[in-house]
């Protein structure tokens, strides 16, 4: 791993320290933006008519416009303190590609971010906010890296995946000693550093006078989002201080909690990385283009889905055309236009609100409203138009991918 990561990274990746702190340098840079704010979503409740108090917690005033530069800043900290001078990565929608832009721009390091195809082609105003922040971005697959040009040749049409970006940016960093890799997502240091969304989270609802919290949502990728904000909660539920059910929302063209299998497999495309145990649909899986590019990764970071495997946690699949549907409820009445990612989010909150209104039951509901959209227009503009599809899970496509997962003797 000290290939790829800086010796700090994988001291928290490996650590069993209950609390790792945060460096001076580190919290400078969070006061641009944190503490996010938490807000009872009075208006959505009123539309809803549902007697539910409904609280989001709205990671889209950071610079990047969501949750992903609490992570970004952290790692380009360490490394650029281990004297690394520049950072590869992949990214789907832009958010991380983005966040790690704008960290590395902080550290005086020099970026370089492989973004999947669909994505590229789809919000191409994230790629004029990285090279904003000094980063150099390239469509996946590439014809910069070997596996970007098998793919290429194999399908020329490839639209990219989280998996295969990964591949082509793990590829760059290893040939060279000064330059690292930083994900964005799925390992251990990532959902580390994101649990700062929690924790103020948590304070922030005793401020308002709630000392219980029934139903915790928030979309799942590879989940950071959903780590960060869930796992302090998780820490009171063990503790007996609360007892949330805690339910992870993912796409059902790229199910994998509800649809993968619990095994060993890459992290990427290529088999570049060490296998990880965790619900997967197939490292070679190549979703299908749905417009919330940072949901299309074919498997669920290890803690996630651990805690899923031990059933601590839900998980539940829903189709775009719901989530749109969704978000146009929830801008027109609380004014923030979301992600696509976190529409997810939001359409198994009214799915519940909906439920309390039948029941009469005032539950309170927590959600991750992980970042804003104002650069998922174009996705919006589809759908007004009648033009978004509902995208499902091909078993046909899993049946091969499925294929692909190593065997380990265990």
């Amino acid at each position: 791993m000290g290939a790829l990561f800086p010796q700090e990274l994988i001291r928290q990746e490996m650590s069993s320290d209950r609390y790792i702190g945060i460096p001076d340098e580190v919290l400078a840079v969070y006061k641009l933006w944190r503490p996010t704010p938490l807000f009872r979503a009075k208006r959505l409740e009123r539309l809803l008519e549902t007697p539910a108090r409904i609280y989001y917690k709205y990671e889209g005033v950071s610079p990047a416009g969501s949750h992903k530069p609490n992570t970004a800043v952290p790692q380009a900290f360490y490394n650029a303190k281990e004297g690394i001078k520049r950072l590869t990565t992949e990214t789907g929608a832009g958010q991380w590609g983005s966040a790690l832009a704008f960290a590395c721009s902080i550290f005086n390091l020099d970026c370089e971010v492989w973004q999947v195809r669909a994505s590229y082609d789809q919000k191409p105003h994230r790629k004029t906010m990285m090279e904003t922040w000094g980063a150099k971005v390239y469509p996946s697959p590439s014809a910069i890296t070997a596996t970007g040009r098998k793919m290429l040749a194999e399908d020329p049409n490839c639209p990219g995946s989280l998996g295969l970006a990964i591949s082509e940016a793990v590829e760059v960093a290893v040939q060279d000693s000064n330059t690292h890799y930083a994900l964005g997502s799925v390992l251990n240091h990532v959902l580390l550093h994101q649990t700062v969304i929690g924790e103020e989270c948590l304070l922030q609802l005793a401020k308002a006078g709630e000392t219980d919290v029934d139903i915790l949502i928030g979309c799942t990728g590879g989940g950071s989002n959903f780590g960060g904000l869930a796992f302090p909660f998780l820490r009171e539920k063990f503790a007996g201080k609360m007892n949330p059910v805690i339910r992870a929302v993912e796409p059902a063209a790229c199910p994998s909690l509800t649809r993968g299998v619990y095994a060993y497999d890459y992290g990427d495309t290529a088999g570049f990385t060490p296998l990880m145990k965790m619900h997967t649909l197939g490292h070679d899986f190549i979703p299908d283009p749905i417009h919330a590019g940072g949901l299309r990764y074919h498997g669920m970071a290890p803690l996630i889905s651990h805690l899923y495997n031990l059933k601590l946690m839900e998980a539940i699949a829903i189709p775009q055309k719901e989530c749109f549907q969704g978000a146009l409820q929830f801008a027109r009445s609380e004014g923030i236009i979301p992600a696509p990612e976190p529409t997810h989010a939001i359409a198994a909150t009214i799915r519940e609100a909906e439920r309390c209104r039948e029941s009469g039951e005032a539950k309170v509901i927590v959600l991750a409203l992980c970042g804003h959209g104002h650069f998922d227009l174009a996705s919006y503009e589809k759908f007004l138009s009648g033009e978004i599809e509902d995208l499902d899970y091909s078993d046909e496509k899993a049946a091969a991918a499925m294929a692909s997962i190593p065997v380990v003797k265990q």
